[in-house]
């Protein structure tokens, strides 16, 4: 072991999470329609399957590649699709705000920016403040290489989970009591695992509060493209601009992460972004992004693709319409069941509340409901505490990775589930009611005993 590493040897990757392990066991038993019916279905994976749209793609982006095989083309990112890229970006927050390609960072995926903004951002040890519950890779991708810290704002259920001034204060002096220097706010908007966007008073929140520190805030808002009910998505950019925060001290402290994995159903093609005012953040990124090049094939590609202005504007809108029946249906499903979400608008998921599944109000009673799931009901589904909720018993639930029909056996598998466990409830309840009758039986017939010898003893002493 002294030969490794301490980065080898640690164990703050989070690969041991129940997030994780959950999608282990999927991999060992995963459901097939057909070679696999009683296999384990995927509901933890956020992924979208567009399919029927993608097909609407013109045989233009076939066309050969050969202009773009030489190293020098992959070494850098070709201005016609960082163009494509914000002016779908725009598109997405109904052009209310634009973006500058030249503020932005091509990386591969979500999971490369976020971090590599970490390694701009913060030194080993300094901390990041994220909302709770939050999505489970983010102890990977902002803590394992980088040596940064976590430190959560503890939100509830009893505000539907949104930021308060109190929870961000109460976060950013626990850090202070554990030696962190605090360098900034992470969030995800909409939010992963909640499936809500934030509102503009949260965000104006976040504004007052960084300014006031004197920190960054990340928005994470790969996701924006998934809105599919009111109340719309309102970028940080938006509100930005509506204060007049341009050429401020603020607004170089505001980063974007983006990547097409979620609105376009594309995690494969591990396309991110990075997009920040701040030229110097620019330029280290841009620095660091030599580790995770996005191929010129692929900006190629996507460059012939988001230009067609056609697509991107009849995609975006069939595919608001398609999520939002497909979580209709996760949502019809789950009320027969007896459980219910909590209200979303937004994502490829829902926060589902199991809570009064739960033997008690513990987070291991939220484990013994989680490996109930996985194993017997063959579910994957991500248990709250996987995403560090501070109260047991809910669940991140996918709805957008699998078919209809999947989504269908998928709700009558939990649904069974369900009622079993309320029949074996009721015979519980059942049998405790007939003992408690026979206790009470028992208890009458010794206090009448007991009665009888006393007045036995009382006519003998008389």
């Amino acid at each position: 072991m002294g030969l490794l590493s301490r980065k080898a040897t640690c164990n703050s990757h989070g690969q041991d999470s129940s997030y994780f392990l959950g999608w282990q066991e999927y991999e060992k038993n995963p459901y097939d329609e057909t070679k696999n019916p009683k296999g384990i279905i995927q509901m933890g994976l956020a992924e979208n399957q567009p399919k029927t749209q993608m097909q609407q793609v013109s045989k233009e982006m076939a066309n050969p590649f050969s202009k773009n095989l030489l190293f020098s083309k992959i070494t850098m990112a070709i201005p016609e699709f960082k163009k494509a890229l914000v002016d779908f970006m725009s598109e997405i927050r109904g052009n209310k705000v634009t973006f500058d390609p030249n503020n932005m960072v091509l990386t591969a995926g979500a999971t490369s920016a976020n971090e590599t903004l970490m390694f701009c951002l913060a030194e080993q040890g300094d901390a990041f403040l994220l909302p709770t519950p939050y999505y489970p890779g983010f102890d990977r991708d902002l803590k394992w290489r980088t040596g940064a810290e976590i430190v959560p704002i503890q939100c509830s259920s009893s505000n539907r989970f949104k930021i308060t001034e109190s929870a961000l204060e109460e976060a950013y002096q626990q850090a202070h009591k554990k030696n962190l220097r605090v360098k900034g706010v992470l969030i995800t908007n909409p939010s992963n695992p909640l499936g809500t966007t934030m509102s503009r008073a949260e965000l104006d929140l976040l504004i007052n509060f960084i300014t006031a520190k004197e920190i960054h805030l990340i928005s994470d808002e790969i996701y924006s493209g998934t809105v599919f009910s009111s109340p719309g998505f309102v970028s940080i950019m938006e509100v930005l601009k509506d204060r007049q925060l341009e050429n401020t001290d603020v607004w170089d402290r505001v980063h974007i992460v983006y990547s097409l994995s979620k609105d376009l159903g594309l995690p494969g093609f591990r396309v991110g972004a990075i997009y920040s005012n701040d030229p110097i953040v620019v330029a280290a990124a841009t620095k660091m992004s030599s580790f995770g090049l996005v191929s010129s094939q692929t900006q190629y590609l996507l460059s012939a693709m988001l230009s067609d202005k056609k697509f991107t504007k009849e995609y975006l809108s069939k595919n608001k319409k398609r999520l939002l029946k497909r979580q209709n249906k996760l949502v019809s499903g789950l009320e027969k069941a007896g459980i219910s979400i909590l209200e979303s608008n937004a994502g490829l998921f829902c926060w589902v509340d199991m809570r009064h599944l739960l033997s008690s109000n513990t987070f291991e009673a939220e484990m013994e409901l989680w490996k109930r799931i996985v194993y017997d009901v063959k579910l994957n589904i991500s248990p709250g505490s996987s995403c560090h909720c501070t109260e047991p018993g809910w669940f991140r639930v996918c709805f957008a990775n699998m078919s209809e029909d999947t989504l269908k056996l998928a709700m009558q598998r939990l649904k069974s589930f369900v009622d079993s466990m309320n029949v074996n409830d009721s015979n519980k309840s059942h049998q405790e009611l007939k003992n408690a009758r026979k206790s009470r039986s028992r208890n009458k017939w010794v206090f009448r005993l007991s009665f009888q010898s006393f007045h036995d003893r009382e006519q003998d002493e008389r």
